[in-house]
């Protein structure tokens, strides 16, 4: 591989020999001016000097002015007729982020740091005052070029695949942090009339102050920087944070700041760092898994359970989705009695026997596991748990395979609502905690037989 050093030595020699060729002419033409000044009689010589500054510092801020009204709305309409009959989209990001824009900004500046030193060559004070004016300009020109430019590539990388899983927010806010930064210091620099570099010894004495001052946005920096690289939160997931009071979709994850709008349209507002130093949930896993889950309980009144039946086991065997369970169980406890003394299984306590609430759980994971709703791939489980004096709940665990919200609500409830309906077609009471109503009743019934 070549080396490219001489290149760019030729190149840098190249654009100082032009600079130098255009103050040398701006130098020739001022002197020609003066000469021609002092030619004409109605020029007093005393006013000689003043006159010839006056008109070449008129003559450069009216060119610059041109430059800027009329000469750079020229570039700018050539150039976006010029992006318009290109096949790429990139140019037309730029364009639209202003990036062209503030580039043509810096014509202006250019104009004046080229001629100025050789208008005024005989008076180094005004061209300073000139060179240092363009070079703030150019330098705030500089950082709205980089500003534009990266609000450009954010948006361009939000329309591809990469992009939706990266925190392009807080990362185009970190770039835009860090060109302020070094344009500030050029700025200063440009003011004191000293290099960048000698600044930077004194950046030691100002970091406590940056720090303090900038506290939030440095602790952001890093939580930004932990959220993109550990995809812990990207824009559109669905954010819970109780201790914020956030609930809902996340719309912007800034440097400072994530913005959460909740499902009541409001609003929330969460520091970035307090993402990281506490605990949110993310619901993401479900959104991008194969299921949303129901997880939900039904008490069953305990003093309903009891021994089916024959008569409540002929009722079960019409019942949908536990035949095979009516199947497998009775060969089961068939085979279990057969070993027991004749004498033992005529006391119905004894060998074993089908209950109508474990009959009820049969049906419920049958009829889970043929509705068209739920997800029969993922984790389907019918369980008691402790009972809690509140009589002995039956827990429905398993994935509704429609996600949407109000989708997922409403075959919950259907589900739901059947199962409270056919209770008691298991000879199953639902428990329900006395109500003032019941109490009615009872004093009713006891005046009523007083």
């Amino acid at each position: 591989m070549e080396d490219s050093t001489p290149v760019k030595d030729e190149a840098v020699k190249a654009i100082q020999n032009t600079a130098g060729a255009v103050t040398e002419s701006a130098s020739s033409m001022a002197d020609k001016l003066q000469q021609w000044l002092n030619s004409r009689s109605w020029v007093p010589d005393v006013a000689v000097d003043f006159t010839t500054h006056a008109i070449l510092l008129a003559g450069l801020l009216a060119a610059a002015w041109f430059i800027y009204i009329v000469f750079r709305p020229l570039i700018l309409s050539w150039m976006k007729r010029v992006i318009a009959k290109t096949p790429y989209t990139w140019d037309n990001e730029l364009l639209g982020h202003g990036v062209f824009r503030w580039l043509t900004h810096l014509l202006p500046g250019i104009f004046i740091v080229l001629f100025a030193p050789g208008f005024f060559k005989s008076t180094p004070i005004i061209a300073k005052v000139l060179d240092t004016s363009a070079e703030l300009y150019l330098l705030l020109s500089t950082y709205f070029v980089f500003d534009s430019l990266f609000n450009a590539i954010r948006s361009m990388m939000q329309k591809s695949k990469v992009g939706a899983h990266l925190n392009l927010v807080a990362m185009s806010q970190i770039a835009k942090l860090i060109t302020a930064l070094v344009i500030f210091l050029l700025c200063i620099a440009a003011l004191l009339q000293k290099p960048p570099i000698a600044l930077l010894s004194g950046l030691g004495v100002l970091a406590s102050v940056i720090m303090l001052v900038f506290k939030d946005v440095i602790l952001g920096f890093v939580a930004g920087i932990q959220l993109s690289t550990n995809r812990m939160l990207a824009i559109g997931d669905w954010l819970e944070m109780p201790s914020y009071r956030a609930d809902g979709d996340v719309e912007e994850i800034g440097l400072t700041t994530v913005k959460v709008r909740n499902f009541d349209r409001t609003i929330t507002t969460i520091p970035t760092y307090a993402l990281i130093s506490e605990s949110f949930k993310n619901w993401r896993g479900m959104t991008e898994s194969e299921g949303r889950r129901i997880k939900r309980s039904i008490l069953i009144d305990t003093n309903s359970i009891q021994l089916a039946t024959p008569a409540m086991v002929e009722r079960f065997r019409e019942i949908e989705h536990i035949s095979a369970y009516f199947m497998a169980k009775e060969e089961e406890i068939e085979a279990f009695n057969a070993k027991l003394p004749a004498e033992r299984i005529k006391n119905r306590v004894n060998g074993r026997r089908l209950t109508n609430v474990g009959t009820f759980r049969a049906y419920i994971e049958g009829y889970l596991q043929s509705h068209p709703q739920i997800n029969p791939e993922m984790t389907l489980i019918v369980r008691q748990l402790a009972p809690e004096g509140r009589g002995l709940p039956i827990e429905i665990y398993c994935f509704c395979k429609d996600k949407r919200w109000a989708a997922y609500e409403s075959i919950q409830a259907d589900i739901f609502d059947h199962l409270f309906a056919v209770a008691s077609e298991f000879d199953l009471r639902i428990f329900q905690e006395p109500t003032g109503n019941d109490f009615r009743e009872i004093l009713d019934c006891q005046s009523t037989e007083e």
